[in-house]
């Protein structure tokens, strides 16, 4: 049926307009309308990405869903868009959370709700468009895109230091961005100079022949910009603000959706694109080292925070150090953690995030002093909430257990003594949630206020029941998502290993020529025009005996 209908040519494309469109009703609609305008516009898009989800192609490596429609030809500028087994996850999880983050909200705005929904639909316009780009001026264009509404969002409805928060937002992600533009730029005029064409295209790009000096500058470009979206530390000091400042449901989409940018960006650009440099001893070490300090800094920083939703804030930065670790480690166990570290991250972070919201509603207060003895008064909400504290710790039989698990077995194959330190931090985790846990749900019920706490009503029940059941499904059976990025990440080591064994200078020696590191490289992943796994006219295509990507006559010195 799928078929029949054309999905693969226009599910992305749909995918992109569905917020747009949706934004554009909730404008031209009622006040009173938009919330379930923009609620109906989110589900029907996730209702549009499921079939992602079966149709793909798990057996290649290529771009699936691929479209392409020059759009400022004069620049070699196109509409370019397509997924792999990387971006696949991703975009389901963001179409998955953007409906539940928008009817967690329901009842938390209050005022302007048509600006406000209008800029959640416009923020997952720009984040699929991220997540899909298969084009650099396309892929910075979402990425700015998506800057603007989660500026919007936390200074017009955040709490009383939202101009601050709104403000250090921007101002770090724009200042990584702007270097992140600029290696697009060179990137894009080198191979202007070397074949006279013009393009952004990814797969063009990939091909370039860089020297390792090139290779170190423009992964300090790419790099500071998806380290400050991950964020790495020491550029994590604007997302405590941002969280705390945030209302409910823009705490839960910065936590479970926009973090996840910046290690997206370290796969699909750092290690592809600057494969010498994303792999030199030195650079590994230090991704290695900032990734622990941020296990580390994080868990002691979280444990001794008064607010906790300033507390679940840290414990983004501790999670993403298991994420940075996984990618650095170069593994295909380690990359797989990091991706189920990002699902569940997404999952229970969101989870914790309006769990959080929903006792604001009702208390008006954050502070973790101010509750005690809730599991008395609201039983169910305190189930949801021990389990999702748990889930976030890494209990076995959780989400959080099987990315932590993957992440640091491969770490260890790789760097053993990271791996080793790595693993207090799941001691840490439990240093600073299980008291938390304790003095919110288990304490004296000694305040009055916390004796008529209502416990969870439907809507909350139907926001949070996905969420449980995605964080049990990832702890239990996690293969079908495994699976789905096996071939797209072995691909992925294979095409760094070998690009980095071509040449390598280590930093700090005297590079005497500016000789290409390698006279031309083939793509990481072939192309296709849809489901089939038929590589598309760039020339590579899989082995057939080996399933090593190799180039067909004259596409470069490497083939095989």
């Amino acid at each position: 049926m799928l078929e029949s209908m054309g999905y693969s040519s226009w599910a992305l494309t749909a995918l992109l307009l569905l917020p747009a469109f949706g934004m554009a009703a909730v404008l031209i609609g009622r006040e009173e309308h938009a919330k379930h305008l923009a609620l109906a516009m989110s589900t029907v898009a996730f209702i549009v990405s499921v079939p992602l989800w079966f149709t793909y192609s798990a057996a290649t490596p290529a771009f699936q869903f691929t479209s392409s429609i020059a759009w400022i030809p004069q620049w070699g500028i196109h509409y370019r868009v397509g997924i792999d087994g990387i971006s696949l996850l991703l975009v389901l999880l963001t179409t998955a959370l953007f409906p539940i983050a928008i009817l967690g909200a329901y009842s938390y705005i209050a005022r302007r709700s048509k600006a406000f929904y209008a800029m959640i639909l416009l923020l997952e316009t720009g984040v699929l468009g991220v997540f899909v780009a298969l084009d650099l001026f396309m892929f910075f264009m979402f990425w700015e895109i998506m800057l603007v509404p989660m500026y919007f969002i936390i200074g017009i409805w955040g709490g009383e230091r939202r101009i601050y928060a709104a403000i250090k937002f921007f101002l770090y992600t724009a200042v990584g961005s702007l270097l992140m533009l600029v290696g697009i730029l060179y990137l894009f005029f080198k191979y202007r100079a070397l074949t006279g064409d013009l393009s952004f295209a990814y797969m063009d790009l990939l091909q370039l022949p860089l020297t390792f000096t090139e290779q170190y500058w423009l992964f300090g470009a790419f790099a500071l910009a998806f380290a400050i979206k991950v964020p790495i530390f020491p550029f994590h000091t604007w997302l405590p603000d941002a969280h705390v400042e945030a209302p409910t449901p823009g705490s839960v989409i910065l936590a479970a959706v926009l973090l996840k940018l910046g290690a997206y960006g370290f796969l699909r650009f750092l290690l592809p694109l600057f494969p010498q440099a994303s792999t030199h001893p030195t650079i590994v070490m230090i991704m290695m080292v900032l990734g622990l300090i941020g296990i580390t800094y994080g868990a002691w920083v979280a444990a001794v925070q008064p607010d906790a939703k300033k507390l679940i804030a840290y414990t983004s930065v501790a999670h993403m150090g298991f994420v940075v670790l996984g990618i650095f480690a170069l593994t295909l166990q380690g990359i797989q953690g990091a991706m189920i570290v990002m699902l569940s991250h997404g999952l229970s972070t969101g989870a914790m995030f309006l769990l959080l919201g929903m006792l604001y509603e009702r208390r008006h207060t954050r502070a973790i002093d101010d509750f005690g003895g809730l599991a008395a008064v609201a039983p169910g909400f305190a189930a949801v909430f021990v389990f999702t504290a748990l889930v976030s710790i890494g209990l076995p039989g959780t989400s959080g257990f099987v990315g932590e698990f993957l992440a640091l077995i491969g770490t260890f194959q790789t760097h053993p003594w990271v791996a080793v330190i790595a693993t207090l931090g799941v001691i840490f985790a439990a240093y600073y949630m299980l008291p938390m846990v304790q003095k919110i749900l288990f304490n004296s019920l000694t305040r009055p206020e916390n004796l008529r706490l209502p416990d969870l009503n439907g809507r909350e029940i139907a926001v949070l029941a996905p969420l449980v059941a995605g964080m049990i499904w990832m702890g239990v059976y996690p293969k079908p998502f495994l699976e789905r990025v096996d071939v797209t990440l072995t691909t992925l080591i294979e095409t760094v290993e070998r690009k980095s064994a071509q040449t390598s200078f280590p930093l700090g020696m005297e590079i005497e020529t500016d000789a290409p590191a390698e006279a031309a490289v083939v793509p990481a992943v072939p192309v296709t025009d849809g489901t089939d796994g038929t590589p598309a006219a760039n020339g590579a295509r899989p082995d057939s005996r080996t399933g090593n990507i190799v180039a067909s006559a004259g596409a470069g010195a490497d083939a095989e």
